[in-house]
């Protein structure tokens, strides 16, 4: 008989693992109290809230503005999509799940939240690899290839093709089955004719060399080379800040960069630290799974995965917190939704494209302000 694994999905994410990697059957009527469901819920409805309204305004508003449309603008957009997705295909699926304990969205929705919830992750760590790597030709290598809004979106569209790629497993070997409700007399009438959403791997070897290896290139492997690459970055800066050239263009050249890479590290160091608690439980639970089955089980998965959810809220809080000018487009975007004013005005408004001086001639700008 094919063998039933957890249908965790991969190295960065957790779908489905709620009944497929459920704990010793005598362990169901381990139930959390009422509080922490009701606490569960207003947490996930606050995350996928915030991160819907943040990312759309983001995209909005970079969209609208040419004058916004440059590189690592046109990369944080798609980095934005990507935490879309993660708001429409995952949370409201994963927050059923955990509270019903069994799958009611039918087979195509089990693959498919699974693997959007791969491609999105993946498309979200590749996105700031490609922000890395323009900061770090715009600042440490400016003499050398510059990228422009092209390269920008041709490197989109190689990430989310790369992204599938990688994540097609998630498709095919997720599915529904009564399995994990098999020979449990006390529950018969309650999970009588209720289904699972599973990964069903043809051996457990083969699903722990797929999940390691996804470790490793969708989470370990980027995050090193962008910390590589912010800290040349930095040490650049601070080179160039200590050479005597003190006049003030430069100083506020280097401070506007020095701010920008801030928010940029800020965003990877957020995103790398929501989703570590849960690589590290998936990590265990596929190597020593035993040591995952206790009465908490479930509560230890939905605490990790609300922590990695909240990596979908990061791009608009770092905005709103850092940028000025995007504060003032998102004001003037909510008061006037419906633009009731004139066309023409409405598509001028100002908005902060984190350009530095230092970019300037390598991206195609209209003397937008630098300040964040």
């Amino acid at each position: 008989m094919t063998e039933l694994v957890p249908a965790h999905s991969g190295a960065l994410l957790n779908v489905t693992v709620m009944s497929s990697s459920r704990p010793p059957l005598q362990e169901f009527d381990c139930q959390p109290f009422v509080s922490v469901y009701v606490l569960l819920i207003i947490a996930y409805t606050i995350v996928t809230l915030v991160g819907l309204f943040g990312n759309l305004c983001l995209i909005i508003i970079v969209k609208k503005q040419k004058e916004a449309q440059n590189v690592t603008n046109v990369l944080i957009a798609n980095l934005s999509l990507s935490d879309i997705l993660i708001c429409f295909m995952c949370i409201p699926f994963t927050v059923a799940y955990t509270l019903m304990d069994y799958w009611i969205f039918g087979e195509a929705m089990c693959k498919m939240s699974s693997f959007a919830q791969s491609v999105s992750v993946s498309v979200s760590i590749f996105s700031l690899v490609l922000i890395a790597v323009e900061r770090y030709q715009l600042i440490v290598n400016p003499r050398g290839w510059k990228p422009c809004v092209t390269h920008a979106y041709w490197g989109i569209v190689f990430i989310w093709l790369f992204s599938v790629i990688i994540s097609i497993p998630f498709f095919i070997f997720h599915q529904i089955t009564d399995e994990p409700f098999k020979n449990i007399p006390l529950h018969n009438d309650l999970y009588k004719g209720k289904v699972a959403c599973m990964e069903v791997w043809p051996t457990v070897a083969k699903r722990r060399v797929f999940t390691t290896c996804l470790l490793v290139f969708q989470y370990c492997v980027p995050l090193c080379f962008i910390f590589i690459c912010y800290l040349k970055i930095f040490v650049c800066l601070r080179r160039r800040n200590g050479k005597g050239d003190r006049l003030k263009e430069r100083e506020s050249r280097v401070n506007d960069s020095k701010r920008i890479n801030m928010m940029l590290v800020s965003i990877v160091v957020t995103f790398a630290a929501c989703w570590l608690p849960l690589t590290i439980f998936n990590v265990v639970f596929d190597w020593h799974h035993e040591a995952l089955m206790s009465c908490h089980h479930d509560l230890m998965f939905t605490l990790c995965h609300l922590v990695a959810m909240i990596s979908t809220c990061i791009n608009p809080i770092f905005y709103g917190l850092l940028n000025k000018n995007f504060q003032k487009d998102l004001l003037f975007l909510i008061r006037h939704c419906n633009c009731a004013m004139p066309q023409e005005e409405c598509e001028n408004i100002a908005l902060s494209t984190m350009q530095t001086d230092v970019s300037k001639g390598s991206l195609k700008l209209n003397n937008a302000p630098t300040d964040i």
